[in-house]
């Protein structure tokens, strides 16, 4: 099943005129023998990195529109090597590395390239905005982004945004987003931890449960608030627990209660935060794979 994906994945590259990135994904150096199963899929520092020689060797290729050495150069680096080469970068040219990439790149390939050299607050911060701007709000990926940063990863990226935009963050997810849905993101922009992290409270752990499961009692309204303050108000641990305990308490797990009990925009953040709760980079592998079906090739993948 897992080969069968990941043949989707490349047709996908390939169909959609990335086979410059297909080739560089292929072909990432392994440097070290523990590299094996199970940790391939992690971005680690490139050996030997020279941050001058990248710099040149980008240059020319801008110069010679060489997209191969582009892709293999930047998509090989962590994001923290991809930023010491765009200042070396600047330094011998007297140029930005980014205006030059986008003169020299089109299409998905511009995209990756370019969210590639953002940093991550940054590239957050446009995501966001974009899911907000114009006619419309894209409240998946407001959820998917919000749900999976911790709290001093959603305070850099609330900084950040008003550092990119001169606008307030909270502000547009306030007037963005409806009611519930707007409650549960604002909550995870402010959300502080309230239990004690390390340690299994167990009164604490049935408290919570149980008004989880007093909040959707048959025949009475479905109350989101309980649900919004724990899972944004507790850590992962503590509320892996919580869930347990619940569908102990309830009979049917924390995701059946949610699909049944609530709906639109804020069953939708709801689900996405139980998941993240429970495997976040297994959300984020899903969100990755869907992306990859999807007919659009606009599809940025930003490690």
């Amino acid at each position: 099943r897992e080969r069968e994906r990941e043949r989707s994945a490349q047709e996908v590259l390939r169909d959609c005129g990335m086979d410059y990135l297909l080739e560089a994904l292929e072909t990432m150096p392994v440097t070290e023998a523990a590299m094996c199963w199970g940790t391939l899929g992690t971005v680690r520092p490139f050996v030997n990195f020279r941050p001058e020689r990248d710099a040149r060797a980008l240059a020319a290729a801008m110069t010679n529109k060489d997209v191969n050495t582009l892709v293999r150069i930047l998509t090989n680096r962590t994001n923290a090597q991809r930023q010491q080469v765009a200042q070396v970068y600047r330094s011998l040219t007297n140029q930005e590395l980014v205006p030059g990439l986008k003169k020299v790149l089109s299409g998905g390939v511009q995209a990756v390239l370019l969210g590639l050299m953002m940093t991550p607050p940054v590239f957050d911060a446009h995501q966001l905005r974009n899911a907000m701007e114009g006619l419309g709000t894209d409240e998946q990926t407001l959820a998917e982004i919000l749900c999976t940063r911790s709290p001093e990863q959603l305070q850099l990226i609330t900084a950040t945004y008003r550092e990119e935009f001169q606008r307030s963050l909270e502000e547009d997810v306030r007037s963005e987003t409806s009611q519930g849905f707007r409650d549960l993101l604002l909550a995870l922009l402010q959300k502080q931890r309230e239990n004690i992290a390390g340690g299994i409270e167990y009164p604490l752990i049935q408290r919570d449960a149980k008004a989880l499961v007093e909040s959707v009692k048959p025949k009475s309204k479905p109350s989101p608030e309980p649900w919004i303050r724990t899972l944004t108000h507790r850590d992962a641990d503590h509320l892996n627990r919580v869930f347990d305990c619940f569908q102990s308490l309830a009979g049917r797990s924390v995701e059946e209660t949610v699909q049944a009990a609530f709906s639109g925009d804020l069953r939708l953040g709801l689900l996405i935060l139980v998941r993240s709760i429970r495997n976040t980079p297994e959300l984020l592998a899903d969100t990755v794979h869907r992306a990859l079906k999807v007919s659009s090739c606009t599809v940025c993948v930003c490690v």
